[in-house]
């Protein structure tokens, strides 16, 4: 490919990224390029192109040429803030223009008298395709003079080439994430515009080994496992081949919102514990639920511990004392021989038209998780290859039932076979419609209830997201399973329920014969087995005077939070969603001290929109009733991967792009969410908090930014703007902070995992990994006092605040708000009843005098108020 000039946009003086005084562009983060600080008033073109996108506000616009190459121009710096006042753009989406063409007229003086700059950077947004190799700078240049120089990177090659009536064409992946369900939905949906055949395989296999994936099926497409980098080549047939090629191609180029800022330097594998283990895998190689007769079989092979103590991996914690209860999911029969095709197929089509409109259904009343699981069952169903095969199954004579667990179980099989744990655990998922389906052409009920005794641990081969959904909680009160993993959609839906729970506990768990006693101990990972008279015994009276206590809390929980000597500490908890917020309604909580915005973005294929960001900020707002509400802003990147952005593999995620980073980093998400919460209405029952605050300046871009939105929908009123302390270096500087926040609030759980140096995830250091640690009480302190410098209140709605030995502690340091899990809410505000602030100090004063957390907590439970 020659090299392709691009000239200069814009009269003005031409310099470096670096001299622009925002760190988005100063850094490098959207890309590589130049900044022309104008003289004119008009935006040209810099070379031939097809413009991609013109920002809303007029003040941007994206061109790709021919060569692949995507230039991102953005006139001034903060000028989204005027909603498109003083710009008038020449040009439409998808015109072609010409090197030279007007883009985007623009009042200069108005911009120079309200913008924060208006320096223009020109960007090269794919730098991983292209090498910018000359440049000009530091000079002044005109319109239509050579402003840079780019050539194609090694290994960017895009390779088309005609055979017959097929055309190929070979490229290199950009997606961070590879080619997972939004991807695939996106080029499913773009492939559905052509008449031509596409197909997709992954150049890296051997070639007689090597399967395509039909670009119209979802499940196809990430059956191959593409990741980052991999060389790719797209195939299509038909009369329109070149288009679709052309279409397909670009849309994987462009990287979707996903693409990466380098190419991977080494593979990327899932999370240790998370997904199947091989084991799960059958001998022939494909997958199936480990049934009753396979229980029987594994049962020969496998013992309980001597001690009766089982491990698992903790899906949602917590404690559960009761008996066994036994679910085995049992294949549901069907017979292969069908009726006529038209009546078997008119079977299915009606079917799969009673689970669609029954996940329609259900996902527009549900919220956070469970919503999430059920678009993702409904963007499966959907897949044109699952209903293909089984259409062609029922043409060959089989049932409908036989064709579409057919085509299920090979889908599933795909994924599996791509050793990645997250794919292999959306195989889960494809079952439950599996058995959704059939039950639908049998005429049954789509809820399967789980009916049991009360007082019951489920303990089941595996469970489905339709399954755990369906459970009677007043009757189960904890549930283990044999297979799953910690990122199945069943953990999550564990967690939000409050249902303690372990998974990937193994075959031994089927030895556990009906009615057992257990003591199911979430958060150690452990499940006792028939524990002995004294044990059971001692355990049994801890709970039931825990539930007494609980029942006593409950009854006072409507009572102000306040000390024995009169001392007023506000009793919170934390959200994540409306169902949240109604119980922490019931149990007394004062308000909300961080809601976790995180549902709204998670198990999701692209980001919500504010109008929907605003409808669950106000359900939840609505519900607490005007109690005040504080909105952590997204909370994402590290371990909580979101799979639209482009947040490449890290060594070590936690210390990477993450909380607000992430924010800064992609300012058109963040504005959103601003303009999300502005909107709530009463104004001013919405507190914002930053997450992951580590300097003055990243709280001082968020306090423009929240200006820039308010400005922007005409908000007046002022909204208080905190910040988390998780950082040691926000503790240290927690006066400085204090200056410009309006509060503090401690997230304890990164807090201690950075004050130790010890990653919360790695199961080697967990069991060390105790925010009661005198370092992490000491810097509590140092925040404590930097806030009451200036007059701020500090809280906690880390995991301290839900532990009662460290409640005492936290006040005795100065922490005036505390917010813990909705259900514990009344057990905070009875324990701080019984306390007085001279006696918290000197507590708090003697542990941080111990030299461990184990002394600390030695301490704790001697302390009687």
């Amino acid at each position: 490919m020659t090299p392709l000039i691009l000239t200069s946009p814009l009269q003005g003086w031409a310099s470096p990224l670096e001299a622009v005084p925002d760190p988005v562009f100063a850094e490098r983060m959207m890309g590589d390029g130049i900044a022309v600080d104008p003289t004119g008033d008009c935006l040209h073109a810099p070379c031939d192109a097809t413009v991609l996108s013109i920002h809303a506000s007029g003040h941007a616009i994206t061109l790709r040429t021919p060569e692949g190459a995507e230039i991102l121009m953005h006139i001034g710096l903060d000028t989204v803030a005027l909603g498109g006042r003083g710009f008038s753009p020449c040009v439409a989406e998808g015109a072609s223009v010409q090197r030279g063409d007007p883009l985007i007229r623009f009042d200069l003086d108005l911009l120079v008298c309200e913008a924060r700059a208006v320096i223009t950077p020109v960007i090269v947004t794919n730098p991983e395709r292209f090498t910018i190799v000359r440049s000009e700078t530091d000079r002044l240049v005109g319109v239509g003079e050579a402003l840079m120089t780019l050539e194609p990177r090694d290994g960017a090659a895009d390779v088309s080439v005609v055979e017959g009536d097929t055309v190929r064409r070979t490229i290199v992946v950009p997606l961070v994430q590879g080619i997972h369900a939004r991807p695939a939905a996106r080029i499913g949906e773009i492939a559905r515009k052509f008449v031509s055949e596409v197909k997709i395989t992954k150049d890296a296999l051997v070639e007689a080994d090597r399967p395509d994936g039909n670009v119209r099926s979802p499940v196809a497409l990430m059956a191959l496992g593409i990741k980052l980098g991999d060389e790719i080549t797209i195939a299509a047939t038909g009369p329109d081949a070149a288009d679709a090629l052309a279409a397909i191609g670009d849309l994987i180029l462009g990287g979707m919102g996903e693409k990466a800022g380098s190419a991977p330097t080494a593979p990327v594998f899932p999370r240790e514990g998370g997904g199947r283990e091989a084991t799960d895998v059958g001998a022939a190689g494909s997958w199936a639920p480990a049934f009753a007769g396979e229980q029987g079989a594994r049962k020969q092979a496998t013992t309980l511990p001597a001690d009766g103590r089982l491990p698992g991996v903790t899906a949602s914690p917590g404690i559960a004392i009761g008996q066994a209860g036994l679910f085995r999911l049992a294949e549901i029969a069907v017979v292969r021989e069908g009726a006529d095709a038209a009546t078997e197929r008119a079977a299915l089509d009606a079917a799969l038209a009673t689970v669609a409109d029954r996940l329609a259904t259900k996902s527009a009343t549900a919220i956070g998780a469970e919503r999430a699981i059920l678009t993702a069952h409904s963007a499966l169903l959907d897949d044109p290859t699952l209903t293909d095969d089984a259409h062609a199954a029922i043409a060959r004579g089989d049932s409908a039932a036989y064709a579409w667990r057919t085509a299920i179980r090979a889908q599933a099989d795909a994924l599996h076979a791509t050793g990645d744990a997250r794919l292999a655990e959306r195989a889960d998922d494809m079952l439950d419609l599996e058995r959704q389906v059939l039950r639908a052409l049998a005429g049954e009920d789509l809820d399967e209830r789980l009916s049991f005794p009360p007082g019951t641990i489920l303990l089941a081969d595996d469970l489905l997201p339709s399954h755990l959904l369906g459970l009677d909680t007043a009757s189960i009160v904890g549930f283990c399973v044999e297979r799953g993993g910690p990122t199945s959609h069943v953990a999550i839906l564990a967690a939000t329920m409050g249902l303690p729970a372990l998974v990937a506990m193994g075959p031994a768990l089927a030895e556990i014969a009906a009615g057992t006693p257990l003591i199911l101990d979430a958060g150690a990972g452990l499940l006792h087995v028939a524990p002995d008279a004294a044990t059971l015994a001692t355990a049994q009276a801890a709970f039931d005077a825990q539930t007494e206590r609980r029942r006593a809390a409950l009854a006072n929980a409507a009572r102000e939070c306040r000390t024995q000597d009169g001392v007023r500490i506000e009793a919170f908890a934390n959200l994540g969603s409306a169902d949240d917020a109604e119980a922490a309604v019931r149990n007394g909580a004062e308000g909300c001290g961080l809601l976790r915005t995180e549902f709204l973005f998670l198990e999701r294929d692209s980001a919500p929109s504010v109008e929907e960001q605003t409808a669950d900020y106000q359900r939840i707002a609505t519900t607490l009733d005007g109690r005040p509400l504080i909105v952590r802003l997204l909370d994402i990147g590290g371990d909580k991967p979101a799979p639209y952005l482009p947040i490449a593999a890290e060594e070590n995620p936690a210390l990477g792009l993450r909380g607000i980073r992430v924010g800064l980093a992609h300012p058109e998400m963040l504005d959103a969410q601003l303009r999300a919460i502005l909107a709530v209405r009463p104004a001013g029952q919405c507190r914002i908090m930053v997450p992951m605050i580590a300097s003055l300046a990243e709280l001082r871009a968020v306090r423009t930014a929240l200006d820039a939105a308010a400005a922007a929908i005409g908000h007046t009123d002022h909204v208080a703007l905190g910040i988390m302390i998780e950082t040691p270096a926000a503790a240290i500087t927690a006066d400085l902070l204090a200056q410009e926040a309006d509060f503090l609030s401690i997230g304890t759980n990164d807090l201690t995992q950075y004050a130790l140096a010890m990653d919360r995830g790695n199961p080697a250091v967990a069991s060390d990994l105790d925010g009661l640690h005198p370092a992490v009480l000491r810097l509590i302190a140092r925040t404590c006092e930097g806030g009451a410098v200036h007059g701020k209140w500090t809280g906690v709605c880390g995991g301290l605040a839900s532990d009662p030995l460290a409640v005492p502690i936290l006040i005795g340091l100065g922490v005036t708000e505390l917010s813990s899990a909705p259900a514990l809410v009344p057990e905070i505000k009875a324990l701080v009843a019984t306390l007085t602030i001279d006696a918290c100090r000197a507590h708090a004063a003697a542990a941080m005098s111990c030299i461990s957390a184990a002394d600390v907590r030695t301490l704790a439970r001697s302390f009687r108020p």
